[in-house]
């Protein structure tokens, strides 16, 4: 597949404006979203169910979780837009699909069952991406090299992920994960990718931390995406013989972790992001790793599955 510039830019990522009306290119434009052949619901376990979101309502449910665990929780800084509409919003949500894990027995105010939304995903396939903004990454990293060197391969990018956090259970987890499982093996994903995240903007308490990864999980040559020109520094802060790995390990953000197991592999440098108050670094999952792995795990049934 082709990449044109633009879809490779290094422009920074927009987000709302300091006004309190939306702007036309941050609004959700279709009621329904094009599932192309995938089922609504992907799969079902107790009272959650993981599903795509298919209405304007749901993805505004989504960004007011994100507002909720990345604003008020994570200490991002939200803009007086933001503050008033208490929603993460963002421009690529009306061009992203959503994965959403729904409790389906809570009950609202008014002492009636009312489905909440309790986590999510945000995924971008290559083929939108190319057609519309491009990817989000990019505001960050420069994902030409990669693609260049890739033209056959099916890209989908990953973000926002985010559950409440009354439910942050391994059930929860597992079918949120299974919910992306479903939904990159149904459009033939190969490789799927996004920022995965330190808390704060202070390098120092993760030098070993970051070490760890750029010593032991960096990835390939042709999967070494850099920051852009003049936003990332070099992760290499502490050489690999001088940090326990083991116990250092055990140190990585939950989210890190799990992509580690999995076999994700992230890159040499990080980007710090002052509005969400993070340590970014660009993680790489391979679908036929995955697979190799955890085929079971992923594949075999979860309640009412796709």
């Amino acid at each position: 597949m082709m990449f044109p510039a633009w879809f490779h830019g290094r422009a920074p990522v927009t987000f709302l404006p300091d006004a309190f009306r939306i702007p036309k290119a941050f609004r959700i434009r279709k009621s329904i979203r094009d599932l192309r052949g995938l089922p609504e619901c992907l799969g079902v376990v107790g009272q959650f169910e993981v599903r795509l979101a298919t209405t304007k309502a749901e993805i505004r449910k989504a960004q007011r979780l994100r507002y909720k665990v990345f604003y008020e929780l994570g200490g991002a800084h939200a803009s007086p837009a933001l503050s008033s509409l208490r929603r993460d919003i963002c421009k690529f949500d009306r061009v992203c699909d959503h994965i959403l894990i729904m409790d389906r027995t809570h009950v609202g105010k008014s002492g009636r069952i009312k489905p909440k939304v309790v986590g999510c995903y945000r995924v971008l396939r290559d083929d939108v991406a190319l057609k519309r903004l491009g990817f989000y990454s990019r505001g960050e990293f420069d994902l030409g090299p990669m693609m260049r060197a890739h033209p056959g391969k099916r890209f989908l990018e990953i973000g926002r992920s985010c559950v409440h956090p009354k439910y942050r259970s391994k059930r929860v987890i597992d079918l949120l994960w299974k919910g992306l499982w479903t939904y990159a093996l149904h459009h033939h994903i190969d490789i799927v990718f996004g920022c995965a995240s330190f808390p704060g903007v202070d390098v120092r308490p993760f030098r070993e931390a970051l070490s760890y990864l750029h010593h032991h999980a960096a990835p390939t040559s042709d999967f070494d995406v850099k920051p852009i020109p003049g936003r990332g520094f070099c992760t290499n802060l502490v050489g690999a013989g001088e940090m326990q790995a083991e116990r250092v390990r055990d140190t990585l953000p939950p989210l890190v972790r799990g992509y580690l197991r999995v076999g994700a592999r992230f890159s040499r440098g990080a980007v710090v992001d002052r509005q969400f108050g993070t340590i970014d670094v660009f993680t790489i999952l391979f679908m036929d790793e995955i697979a190799a792995r955890y085929s079971d795990r992923f594949t075999r049934p979860i309640g009412r599955a796709a």
